[in-house]
């Protein structure tokens, strides 16, 4: 599968495998999973039956959300990815290329909830980069790596989905999305919708982390026992999120489309940009691949602590395809593309939206 280098957003499988997945440096014994499309952690056995498990993803800074709300995003998105190998991050490397705008004061209150959130979650930041780029006027501001040791055995890859596993979505579809568009327009979107889609989507901000969720997810069990795979919601949506999970594992699958939920305050202010809702950057949601006789087990678990859960699907040998069952028929569950959400915010931006 071949693809062209894209304008914007998250890099997909075809350009990948051409140009990244072919020339990855030494070839190490003790890596046992590097880079693979739709795996969000790499692995490197190490001595005694552990294993560390690492993670990288964009630092945020955001001008139209503000400085605490970037810096919950830098912490959260790459914990997130973390969490989905069955791991509580431990320690943290940030390397930011600040804009030249920024002042002391903003990276003091950037910094001091960077630090905070960190601390909340356990993870102790061990070095970096920190500097000022000339020109850097983007929503990222560098990157951040976290790891984590685990025992091995316990370690979780959107990889390890199999056939007959049922798939779960945990909590709703463009949790991230809504939210950003919602704070950074606020004025439209309450014009559009009403306050009470407004407020909602507002609220939204801090369900974008999948820690715990994935956390209260393995408590029921874990591979045949239980949870067999984790994939975090981003780029792509819902949608996105199950073709990278059936890629990284060759697997079909089948989607019960009315499975997933929708009416949701999230589905309205996607309408407004003109974007689906089960398409775009959707973090927050946390997509489960369950041992058969298990999925039960894990909605209701997920349920009493407090998570919205439904079972949306099934994974099939890859024989059978990959399909999306809809009220009038199936259609081919497609790869995603770039996502939408990158050109509707910056396209509300140059509008003038408020």
């Amino acid at each position: 599968m071949k693809s062209l280098f894209p304008e914007v957003g998250k890099i997909q499988e075809g350009f990948l495998k051409d140009h990244v997945f072919s020339s990855t440096g030494a070839k190490r014994d003790e890596v046992v999973s590097g880079p693979r499309y739709g795996v969000d952690v790499s692995m490197i056995q190490l001595a005694a039956g552990q294993s560390l498990v690492m993670a990288t993803d964009p630092a945020s800074l955001i001008p139209t959300l503000g400085l605490q709300e970037s810096a919950w995003l830098s912490v959260h998105l790459v914990a997130s990815d973390m969490a989905t190998a069955g791991a509580r991050p431990q320690y943290a490397q940030f390397c930011l290329n600040l804009p030249e705008t920024l002042t002391t004061r903003d990276f003091h209150v950037y910094w001091d909830h960077i630090s905070e959130y960190s601390r909340k979650l356990g993870v102790a930041i061990t070095g970096g980069h920190t500097g000022k780029v000339a020109g850097q006027n983007s929503t990222i501001a560098g990157g951040v790596t976290m790891l984590s040791t685990i025992a091995s055995e316990q370690v979780l890859l959107s990889s390890m989905a199999r056939p007959g596993d049922h798939l779960i979505l945990v909590k709703e579809p463009a949790i991230i999305s809504s939210a950003i568009l919602a704070l950074s327009f606020p004025e439209t979107i309450l014009n559009k919708c009403g306050k009470e889609v407004l407020e909602t989507g507002q609220g939204l901000f801090y369900e974008s982390s999948t820690v715990e969720a994935s956390m209260s997810a393995i408590t029921v069990g874990i591979h045949d026992e239980g949870v067999r795979a984790m994939h975090d919601v981003t780029e792509g949506g819902v949608m996105g999120a199950i073709w990278e999970m059936m890629q990284a594992a060759g697997c079909g699958v089948r989607v019960n489309y009315e499975a997933i939920p929708n009416e949701t305050a999230q589905e309205h202010i996607c309408q407004v940009f003109g974007i689906d809702h089960n398409h775009c950057i959707g973090a927050g949601a946390l997509l489960l691949s369950v041992a058969p006789g298990y999925q039960q087990r894990v909605v209701d678990h997920l349920m009493n602590d407090g998570f919205r859960a439904s079972v949306i699907g099934e994974v099939l040998e890859p024989s059978e395809g990959r399909w999306v069952a809809e009220r009038d028929g199936h259609r081919p569950l497609t790869p995603p593309g770039t996502d939408p959400y990158w050109a509707a915010f910056f396209n509300a931006l140059k509008s003038g939206l408020k």
